[in-house]
């Protein structure tokens, strides 16, 4: 049990910094309330689920050819770009009633996710860097049922950070004047940018230094 809540907290540790994915459930959960804020995390969810197949299938290689790399931070960069402007223009349709926006569907959520995790080098250098020591560690431990539930722990912890953001960010769309509503927004809409900037940053030196 005690190694199972290690994983767990493995799986805490990936979600919990702050980085594009939580700004971003934490701008749709004040628009759209906690489905949608839930929906930006599922779908990063399976874009780590994607990685993790990709270590089992042995392509941690791939990351370190300077391509692949540039490919990754600049793809990454539109993304985030992409996101945060549209959340500094949905910065003053907010609502505080229970009515998500028309203009939100469950899919873009899942989809803005999504492709922000399968797209950030950083999510890509854990899962193919820092779990794949650990899964390599992991096989000459244990054996393969073993191994499937300390994934699942890993998800597990995942998940509680996803509904944990999905539940603060609708509660603060109840409780919080529309003027600061609008602000919080802006200041996620501002740091999805900032990330974005900071990949087209990386791609760039990879490219030309």
């Amino acid at each position: 049990m005690t190694i199972f809540m290690t994983y767990v907290l493995l799986g805490l540790s990936l979600a919990a910094p702050i980085g594009p994915v939580n700004a971003a459930q934490l701008d749709r959960g004040i628009k759209n309330g906690f489905f949608h804020a839930w929906l930006v995390g599922l779908g990063a969810t399976v874009a780590d689920g994607m990685y993790m197949l990709l270590v089992f299938l042995g392509v941690v290689h791939l990351v370190e050819i300077p391509f692949v790399q540039a490919f990754l931070w600049l793809f990454g960069f539109f993304v985030l770009v992409y996101t945060g402007i549209d959340s500094l223009n949905g910065s003053g349709k907010i609502k505080l009633s229970e009515q998500r926006s028309s203009n939100d569907s469950h899919s873009k959520s899942f989809l803005s996710g999504f492709f922000m995790s399968l797209f950030n080098p950083l999510t890509v250098l854990f899962w193919l860097g820092i779990f794949g020591s650990v899964l390599a560690k992991t096989i000459h431990s244990f054996g393969t049922e073993q191994i499937i539930i300390y994934i699942c722990a890993i998800f597990l912890g995942i998940t509680i950070w996803d509904l944990t953001m999905a539940a603060f960010a609708s509660t603060l769309r109840k409780y919080l004047s529309h003027r600061l509503l609008m602000v919080i927004s802006i200041l996620s809409g501002l740091s999805l940018i900032g990330f974005g900037i900071y990949f087209g940053i990386q791609a760039a030196t990879v490219l030309f230094l």
